[in-house]
């Protein structure tokens, strides 16, 4: 995936400079989990993901999650970054009026994005406070990482922009998920 191109579109953090910036003390792993672990890393790395950091001012841990299908999924705890940053306040649609919008289409077309949020990088300034912590390293995000404060706001914002003439008429969009609609089947 190529991504959004920058001058469209970057997350910035806006850290709240009374914030101090903290180091979670790092987490152990049983094997299994630190192999899990050391596979995702290695795929965000060698797809331009994530980069090696030294000497960071944040530093989260790494979660790891089972998921219903047996998998796991592994996040990064930004409880602390996210504390430090103020709610970006860009409206999200209200689902029951995007509903009441497509009443009396007669062909609705439903699309998720792939990548969603991978796909808009973070700021340079900010990628750093991304910064986590695993046996093999550390390492920060070079695009909008799983569980960022204000990441869907900003998506938002880039749908919005990317679909400003199509909204309303023949599209309607929450964040990742796409609705195509047309009055008329053909």
């Amino acid at each position: 995936m190529i991504g959004i191109d920058p001058e469209v579109m970057v997350h910035r953090l806006q850290v709240d400079l009374d914030h101090q910036p903290v180091k979670q003390k790092r987490r152990k792993f049983a094997p299994e989990r630190n192999k899990v672990i050391n596979e995702e890393i290695q795929k965000l790395f060698d797809i331009g993901s994530v980069r090696e950091v030294k000497y960071p001012d944040w530093l989260a841990n790494v979660v790891v999650v089972k998921k219903k299908n047996g998998k796991w999924r592994v996040c990064i705890d930004f409880t602390d970054l996210n504390k430090a940053c103020p709610k970006d306040s860009f409206p999200l649609p209200h689902i029951d009026m995007l509903v009441d919008a497509t009443a009396g289409h007669e062909l609705l077309s439903f699309m998720d994005a792939y990548s969603r949020y991978n796909q808009i990088l973070m700021h340079p300034d900010d990628q750093e406070k991304t910064t986590f912590v695993t046996e093999r390293g550390i390492f920060c995000y070079k695009v909008i990482p799983f569980g960022l404060k204000n990441a869907g706001a900003t998506y938002q914002r880039l749908v919005n922009k990317m679909f400003a003439k199509m909204l309303g008429s023949t599209m309607e969009v929450y964040i990742d998920d796409m609705l195509v609609k047309s009055l008329v089947a053909q």
